[in-house]
């Protein structure tokens, strides 16, 4: 039996409020329903679906310098990707929170990609369609 889509993610975030702040003013997700669970978090939507999982620490976590407070031996999450419209939008936005951002345009797709970094360093690459892609005088 093969996956059939992503469900969700989850991050432990070192500053819950200003991780979830930054899924929603930058990025365009929602805070949605949560379940009332014994530990603080949000659901973050995108589309309609409970897309990102945030958690705060609790009291007898020990939070490291680093990263969480898992075993050193898991795998690195690289970055997380979504498909988006509104590119020039996007761009403005970031400029206006002072986030730095590396912009690529994907060869033979022409799509156009939109590469920063949140509160936790996980880094979030924003994808936009072909249409929205400037074209570049040859």
């Amino acid at each position: 039996m093969p996956a059939e889509t992503l469900n969700h993610f989850t991050i432990q975030a070192r500053d819950l409020e200003k991780t979830k702040n930054f899924y929603c003013d930058i990025v365009g997700l929602t805070v949605g329903d949560r379940p009332p669970l014994n530990f603080p978090g949000y659901w973050l939507y995108c589309g309609g679906i409970p897309t990102v999982h945030l958690l705060g620490y609790q009291s007898h976590q020990q939070m490291i310098p680093d990263g969480p407070s898992y075993p050193a031996k898991t795998g690195r999450l690289d970055h997380i990707a979504f498909s988006c419209v509104g590119l020039k939008d996007m761009r403005a936005n970031l400029k206006a929170h002072g986030l730095k951002f590396e912009e690529r345009v994907l060869p033979r797709m022409n799509m156009t990609q939109l590469f920063y970094l949140d509160p936790d360093g996980i880094a979030v690459e924003c994808n936009f369609p072909a249409s929205e892609t400037e074209k570049v005088a040859a």
